[in-house]
């Protein structure tokens, strides 16, 4: 038998095995952003209708201490189910946690955090979706860690859990705090 007759076989193995690292070998909540190291995009939000918080600006994320960004919408399932633990990092972790709703009606964020519980300090509505774009989403919910002088030092895609919080988020947290407390 010819190694020719062969070649065709090894190169279907070749993709078949590529493809099924890239479908099941990988984490989707690893997806590279360019905007990690950068600086936050400049934007403001106005406060979603009715909810007892202020909206935010990029510069409200450069005021001296680390902050949590989370982009939700009511109409998300995986928010809610990461609702949850959102309050309880708001209440254990002493970092404040800013909302940006993305694509939703002010009526359905309003009650989305009136049944579920409001971890947010502030909560912009981003009703058109232009700032998530500048962000980099790619769907909701994702959470991103920004450091004390406004830059984003880790992006997270897709629901937290336990583990992403524990493995993920509280360690860049923590190293953000390092990195502004060393002179």
């Amino acid at each position: 038998m010819k190694l020719t007759a062969l070649l065709p076989v090894a190169v279907f193995l070749g993709l078949t095995a590529l493809f099924y690292v890239a479908i099941f070998g990988g984490d989707p909540s690893e997806l590279p952003s360019v905007l990690v190291g950068k600086p936050v995009p400049e934007f403001s939000l106005a406060a979603v209708e009715n909810v007892d918080v202020p909206g935010f600006t990029h510069e409200d994320l450069a005021q001296g201490r680390v902050t949590l960004v989370n982009v939700w919408a009511s109409w998300c399932v995986p928010c809610r189910r990461e609702h949850p633990l959102l309050e309880a990092l708001a209440r254990q972790s002493g970092v404040e946690i800013f909302g940006l709703n993305y694509k939703d009606s002010p009526d359905a964020a309003q009650r989305f955090l009136a049944t579920l519980g409001n971890p947010f300090a502030r909560v912009g509505a981003d009703r058109d979706g232009r700032v998530a774009i500048d962000w980099g989403v790619y769907g909701v919910p994702e959470t991103f860690v920004v450091d004390g002088s406004g830059r984003i030092v880790l992006k997270h895609v897709g629901a937290l859990d336990r583990r992403s919080i524990e493995n993920k988020i509280l360690p860049a947290i923590a190293a953000a705090r390092r990195a502004a407390s060393t002179p």
